[in-house]
């Protein structure tokens, strides 16, 4: 398939600024995948979907304040987005300026600190912090990493609502967004029908944000990103399974996890980066149900909506949630899917 399948017409009006009051306020769009039905809920509809037995895997990873503007020497501004605290004092990160940075460059940051640029490692500018330690630099200094599609400065809001109520493991730049959707009162609702949950940690990178650059996909590589399913989570999976309960991956980021897992057949515990992308023909190993958000035009995450539901229904799905003003990406309404072929 070509980049050109998986684009759509969106009005600007219909990507969300701002989060609704209350979390769980969103609308879900159900789609079934194996009938290609649609159907217009409310997100607080989730839970009387779900089968008593049924498995909910959430992504626990939790947003750094990852921005960070900072200056030259002569006075010029440098845009810092940490991808990744790699030792107490040094960070991989996006650096932006007007001129090219080069090896030796310092950017101050605020009053105390300074960062060093000492090379590159591909896209990524590799630097010692000065002054103090990265964790502490990006708590008093750093602001809420938005995407770039919302188009204003962070707030103090943001630090509380562009994070799921479970974040727990910091290390990500971008919110697992479909897990914006779930408050107390939702997650209380979904223990007492007796949905089991387990954990997966996905620190969703700001490669997620990047272009696909090719027209033929299969020239595309993945960008990189940290996971982590542990034991106790594959036990869990393999028992849903064995029960005849769906495995329902709450966001893209848990379904990457659990199917890179996955990837020798069978899913197993493991630590590391993936690079997997799922598009239309990929066979998924561990996943039966997916919560997601509505995902940028030509992004590899609305390729992987396709895999999951099928093309053709996908694709209709968007088509009708312009149609019924849905609210679009990171702050916006959900959907409920279930696969291609689904009984």
């Amino acid at each position: 398939m070509w980049l050109s399948d998986f684009d759509y017409p969106l009005p600007a009006d219909l990507i969300a600024q701002r989060p609704l009051a209350e979390r769980s306020a969103s609308r879900l769009l159900c789609l079934d995948g194996g009938s290609g039905q649609i159907a217009d809920r409310m997100f607080t509809d989730l839970p009387q979907m779900l089968r008593p037995g049924d498995l909910m895997v959430f992504n626990d990873t939790r947003v750094i304040p990852a921005r960070l503007w900072g200056r030259k020497p002569t006075g010029g501004q440098v845009e810092v987005l940490v991808e990744r605290v790699v030792a107490p004092d040094r960070v991989l990160a996006h650096l932006r300026a007007n001129k090219p940075l080069r090896v030796g460059s310092r950017i101050g940051i605020g009053d105390l600190a300074q960062l060093e640029v000492l090379g590159r490692e591909g896209g990524l500018f590799d630097c010692a912090v000065h002054g103090m330690q990265a964790d502490a630099l990006l708590e008093s200094e750093g602001h809420v990493p938005l995407p770039p599609y919302i188009e204003r400065a962070d707030s103090a809001a943001d630090r509380e609502r562009y994070q799921t109520l479970y974040a727990r493991r910091p290390g990500a730049v971008a919110a697992p967004t479909a897990g914006l959707h779930f408050d107390g009162p939702v997650l209380e609702r979904l223990a007492a029908r007796g949905v089991d949950s387990a954990w997966v940690t996905l620190h969703v990178g700001a490669g997620t944000f990047q272009p696909v650059r090719v027209d033929n996909l299969d020239e595309h590589r993945m960008h990189a990103e940290w996971f982590e399913v542990g034991a106790e989570t594959c036990a869990k999976v393999r028992e849903a399974r064995a029960r005849g309960a769906r495995v329902v991956a709450v966001g893209t980021t848990a379904v990457r996890s659990l199917e890179a897992a996955s990837a020798c057949g069978e899913l197993a515990p493991y630590r590391g980066e993936t690079r997997l992308f799922i598009r239309p023909g990929y066979r998924f190993r561990s996943v039966d149900g997916l919560v997601t958000n509505f995902h940028l035009p030509k992004s590899t995450l609305l390729m992987l909506v396709c895999a999951f539901a099928g093309y053709d229904q996908a694709m209709a799905a968007y088509r009708h949630a312009v149609v019924q003003r849905y609210r679009f990406f990171s702050y916006g309404d959900a959907m409920f899917l279930t696969p291609k072929g689904a009984q």
